[in-house]
Parts: structure tokens; sequence; C-alpha cells
């Protein structure tokens, strides 16, 4: 099955913050996970994003599918999306 990279909610109603997780493609969005590798909060200001760097590209390097929402994340902390896949 496939991986992708997307965000698990936490947080209570009207206060969301979000672990940014490794997941297989078919399980729920807050289900079980592979490996969390940051986290993200949209109601601080400015906005407060912690992310594995290293862990993130190799997850990317694996064949790994980021959401839309983690891809504009990537690209504002400036995190390559291509990367040369390991083989």
């Amino acid at each position: 099955m496939s991986v992708v990279i997307r965000l698990a909610r936490l947080g209570s109603k009207g206060r969301p913050h979000h672990k940014i997780v490794v997941i297989e493609k078919g399980r729920p969005r807050n289900g079980r996970f592979i490996e969390q590798i940051g986290f993200y909060d949209p109601s601080k200001k400015p906005t407060f994003v912690d992310i594995k760097e290293e862990r993130a590209l190799y997850w990317l390097s694996v064949g790994a599918t980021p959401s839309i929402a983690v891809k504009k994340i990537f690209k504002n902390k400036k995190i390559p999306l291509k990367v040369q896949k390991r083989g």
C-alpha cells in the first residue's frame, strides 16, 4: 500500500493543531501512523511549524506522497519536494 505524509488533527473544537505524520493511504485521518515527523499549529501568530527535515526528506526519497496541505508547509519551510529516489 502507498504511504502519504499528511496532517492528523488534535486539539479541541475551534482550537485545532496538527501532527505531521507518515501513514498508509487507506488509514483514517487520526488512525495508527508509521511515524510522526512534525507538528503544525495554525492558531499561533506567527504560525508554529516544527518538522524533522531529515526524516521528511527520507520519506520523500522512498516514495511517500505529501498531501496538498503538507506540500504548502514544506514549501514555506523550503523543504524540496523533488528528492532523488532511493533504490
